[in-house]
């Protein structure tokens, strides 16, 4: 037989099983119109109408994220963005590569068709693949949020079928699309699950049944009160002192004296005065994430109170280290990050406008202002040389970047510096960004990265700026940078075993 019959036959065959698919799919679409669906009718058409254009979505991932809990936000923004991806896919490619018709609507009855039917082709179902890229997306961020979403995207989904704009396999396909975006988003940025901080080396540290023996102090300007009373509530024998700012340190220093364990709520600023307190008096440190960002908290695996309370009743916890900085006679530690040049004049900028136009666009702003204004690079002299540069950064630990998301430390206590460099040039904006972009990226004209454990700086002029953990103070002379290997005991969840 030649090759040309086989290639027919094949053809035949392929023809032949689509058609029977084809035929099948009618059939089920005919059987699904057919049948009487007990309470359906009142609901799942109007259900079908509010996913149109993505407003049933909208809506839920605003009343996700209104929960208030970093998890439940993610959540949220991970849904949007796997729709997002669904929807485009669907209308660039989906539905002009098969321009299946829509179904005949003779055997379904009035009540349930849509009074506005659609005019696009029918192949595959954005409905169902928006229904699918959303509940899939929040629940690979969010187990619990998931569950609440599934039976919802489910009921879109069917309602395509019940109201005879879809045929099956129309769903089914739309579905799976929508599935397929969710976990290509999850690929591009990763979830917190997929990268679990390592559990060493772990402290030895008392367990606080109902958080007895805890003082923790929270800072009332960065709106801790949710918190504070979600901890209350978790660990009723805790002691929670709420104060504002500037009393913070002194009621530091009194917790301490009276508590078996320091806790704190605040930013990573808060969070590093406290730090300072517990290692003068000798003391675990329980951190409980109340400002913006909370760096060192989530790389700890702290999200909320419901996190920090089953560490402190289980009493675990894990030995990190802490970075020391000085210049001259100053003296400071970091938990996060140091830096020189203009990321500590960007922190300056963005607190004169945070009051006034709240935290995230007086980032953008001060950025914008920053990076726009006619300046030199900062020099410092480094291993007997004299280097022009924009931005010096100095992690505590390596930071660590997988796909788009930003950078991460995986092990608070691997002994070392993670030092960036954005040399000096013409362009200071175009240098930080692609630096940025790079990530770990260890060398190239623009920028470099290092992992040192001490580091020394002379030469800087004094009055320039230095930031640290989103604090800012002046430069006297030289810049001294080194490790205090695992230092700081800390309370954070660790698995079971």
């Amino acid at each position: 037989m030649s090759p040309d019959v086989d290639l027919t036959a094949t053809k035949t065959g392929a023809h032949t099983a689509l058609k029977r698919l084809l035929a099948l799919d009618c059939r089920l679409f005919t059987v699904a119109a057919e049948r009487h669906w007990p309470g359906a009718e009142p609901v799942l058409p109007r259900l079908s109408r509010s996913a149109n254009h993505g407003v049933l979505w909208f809506a839920t991932a605003a009343a996700i994220a209104a929960s208030r809990t970093p998890r439940a936000r993610r959540a949220a923004v991970r849904g949007l963005a796997s729709l997002s991806l669904a929807s485009l896919t669907i209308n660039t490619l989906g539905k002009r590569s098969v321009r299946r018709p829509r179904p005949v609507l003779d055997p379904v009855p009035i009540v349930r068709r849509l009074k506005q039917q659609p005019i696009t082709t029918s192949f595959p179902s954005g409905h169902a693949a928006s229904a699918a890229a959303f509940a899939a997306g929040v629940a690979l961020e969010s187990p619990a949020w998931g569950a609440a979403v599934a039976p919802v995207a489910a009921s879109v989904a069917l309602s395509r079928v019940y109201t005879g704009v879809h045929f099956p396999s129309d769903v089914l396909a739309g579905a799976a699309l929508g599935a397929g975006a969710a976990f290509a988003v999850r690929g591009l940025v990763p979830t917190r699950a997929q990268i679990v901080p390592p559990a060493r080396p772990r402290a030895d540290l008392p367990a606080l049944p109902e958080g007895e023996g805890l003082v923790l102090v929270a800072n009332q300007a960065s709106g801790t009160a949710d918190r504070a009373r979600a901890l209350r509530d978790a660990l009723p024998k805790a002691e929670v002192v709420e104060c504002e700012p500037e009393d913070v340190p002194a009621a530091l220093e009194e917790a301490a004296g009276r508590a078996r364990v320091l806790g704190v709520c605040g930013g990573d600023g808060t969070v590093n005065t406290a730090a300072q307190v517990a290692l003068r008096h000798g003391l675990p440190l329980a951190v409980l994430p109340g400002g913006t960002l909370n760096h060192f908290a989530y790389d700890l695996g702290v999200e909320d109170a419901r996190d920090l309370g089953r560490a402190l009743e289980r009493g675990d916890g894990v030995r990190v280290d802490v970075g020391r900085f000085g210049s001259g006679r100053k003296e400071g530690i970091f938990l996060n990050t140091f830096s020189l040049g203009v990321y500590p004049e960007l922190v300056r900028e963005r607190e004169r406008w945070t009051d006034r136009i709240g935290g995230w666009p007086a980032g953008v702003l001060a950025a914008l202002r920053v990076l726009r204004a006619d300046r030199h690079p900062l020099e410092a002299v480094f291993e007997g040389r004299r280097r022009p540069l924009w931005l010096l950064f100095a992690g505590n630990g390596t930071y660590h970047r997988k796909g788009l998301a930003s950078g991460r430390r995986l092990d608070l206590a691997d002994g070392v510096l993670d030092v960036r460099v954005v040399h000096g040039g013409r362009r200071p904006a175009l240098r930080l960004l692609s630096a940025a972009l790079a990530g770990p990226l260890t060398r190239s004209p623009a920028h470099a990265a290092v992992q040192v454990r001490r580091l020394r700086l002379t030469g800087v002029e004094p009055g320039t700026l230095l930031a640290y953990d989103g604090e800012v103070m002046e430069v006297d002379d030289e810049v001294r940078l080194e490790k205090l290997p695992e230092a700081l005991a800390v309370y954070r969840p660790l698995p079971a075993g």
